[in-house]
């Protein structure tokens, strides 16, 4: 029995000693592919990180490509202009030295005809300098005057070919922003006892619709009617419409006013937006954005130089749209951009800036293609033109603001304005009279045809524009006239 139990406890050993290799196996096994999983997941985090590591570095050497390209093209555009700058002194140098040739040819001159007239006339030394430099004088003036004349008649035979380079280069000027512009409405009463309703008990009704609408109401002793004051149009616009209707209602206190102005700003929200969809249809410009074409509504309400600047809009867009074809260039880009021009007046009242600057950034804002933009942020020449159609709309613009009676300026200014023209042009030698015609867009100058020649003539007409053009600030162009005539007298008795 003893043997047989320990047989068995022998193999019962032996079983457990198997058992536990096995499972010493199976630990072994289980732990290798743990480690092997372990290393193969930071394998994968280690390549990963060196593909982003790659990533980077390509990121890197393409900025470092680009930033060469940046600097390659500024070393060209450097190089272009030190070759430039060194052209122009070349010229410079060249033709200083001719000048100072020439002036030793005058020089030898002069002594040679001072050292005749001593010789000849037994003149003075003093009185022969008066009566050469008087004739030298006369020469060159001469010279001077054919010159000039030359060189007008060279380019006008060249004008007709490069007309429409000279039509999209052309720099047009513009009249500066101003701020007398209409700020009143007035509102009939159909009798003045209205007045006292209208101000209520202690002024409570006027200063509620003050408050409610942010215009100034205006009650005086005029009969008939009341002044309402405001800069922004459309504000004035709705506190006239809100007056019209308290009026017509009778019942006019607080509650009621409020009510009423709420109810005729949510109306006016909507005419403007019909209105700016009308124009758009109008002028044949599509796809603006919803809150352009509410902006462009507001513009009815706007003037400038008592000029509608709605109206004024369209006028720009369809000259534009008419320059344009002339050059074959985009049409209705030009529209657009002629129409979208003065956006920033719409709200220039209530922003920070010039209204270039603030349509431009509108039209940013809006998605507007680049064309746009720089016709927006330089039609008043105040950033470089990157495009034709920024000129094409300057020109548009200044053709429509200097039309006659398109705009308007005090009276105190106008006739300075009209004096300061004619006093310019009498200041001038030669001259006996000149009138300033056609509202001051045109001078008319009497010359004295004794003391003025033909060809002094147009010297004198060209002073006295180039003068005009240094000392006054007006919209559009003056043209000077210049008159030379001869009249013979006699009586037969």
């Amino acid at each position: 029995m003893a043997r047989i139990k320990k047989q068995n406890a022998a193999r019962e050993a032996e079983e457990i000693i198997r058992e536990a290799e096995a499972e010493a196996n199976r630990i072994k096994k289980d732990a290798e592919l743990a480690s092997k999983e372990e290393i193969y997941q930071k394998r994968e985090a280690l390549e990963k990180e060196a593909q982003e590591a790659k990533h980077e570095i390509r990121d890197s050497e393409r900025r470092l490509a680009k930033r060469e390209d940046s600097l390659d093209r500024k070393v060209d555009l450097l190089n272009k202009k030190e070759r430039y700058i060194e052209n122009v002194e070349r010229s410079l140098t060249d033709k200083r030295k001719a000048l100072d040739s020439r002036e030793k040819e005058l020089t030898d001159t002069i002594e040679e005809q001072k050292a005749t007239l001593h010789r000849i006339a037994g003149l003075s030394e003093q009185e022969a300098r008066q009566q050469l430099l008087t004739r030298l004088e006369t020469e060159l003036e001469h010279e001077c005057t054919q010159l000039q004349n030359k060189i007008i008649e060279r380019t006008k035979e060249g004008a007709e070919q490069k007309s429409r380079e000279i039509i999209a280069m052309a720099i047009q000027r513009c009249a500066a922003d101003h701020t007398a512009e209409c700020v009143v409405s007035t509102v009939e009463l159909p009798n003045d006892d209205m007045k006292g309703r209208i101000i209520g008990r202690e002024g409570r009704n006027i200063r509620a619709f003050e408050r409610a609408t942010g215009v100034d109401v205006i009650v005086d002793d005029t009969p008939g009617v009341v002044v309402v004051s405001g800069f922004d149009g459309v504000r004035r616009e709705v506190a006239r419409r809100s007056l019209e209707k308290l009026i017509v209602d009778g019942r006019i206190h607080p509650a009621r006013i409020e009510e009423v102005v709420q109810s005729t700003t949510k109306e006016m929200e909507q005419v403007i937006r019909e209105i700016g969809k009308q124009t758009t249809f109008d002028v044949g410009v599509h796809g603006l954005n919803s809150k352009e074409i509410e902006l462009l509504g507001r513009l009815k309400y706007r003037t400038s130089y008592g000029q509608n600047v709605l109206q004024h809009s369209v006028e720009v867009a369809t000259l534009s749209g008419i320059i344009a074809g002339e050059l074959g260039l985009d049409v209705q880009l030009a529209k657009r951009c002629g129409l979208l021009h003065d956006i920033g007046k719409a709200i220039d009242q209530e922003m920070e800036g010039t209204h270039p600057q603030i349509g431009a950034d509108l039209a940013k804002r809006f998605n507007e293609k680049p064309e746009v933009i720089n016709a927006i942020a330089g039609h008043h020449d105040s950033i470089e033109p990157t495009s034709l159609y920024t000129v094409v709309v300057a020109a548009a613009d200044a053709i429509s603001a200097s039309r006659p009676g398109a705009r308007r300026e005090s009276l105190e200014k106008y006739i300075k304005r009209l004096e300061r023209l004619e006093s310019i042009a009498n200041s001038h030698s030669g001259v006996e009279s000149a009138y300033a015609i056609q509202a001051g867009r045109e001078i008319r100058v009497i010359v004295n045809a004794e003391k003025v020649n033909d060809k002094a003539a147009s010297k004198v007409c060209r002073d006295i524009a180039n003068e005009i053009q240094e000392e006054l600030n007006y919209p559009g162009e003056v043209r000077v006239t210049l008159i030379r005539e001869t009249r013979c007298v006699e009586y037969a008795r």
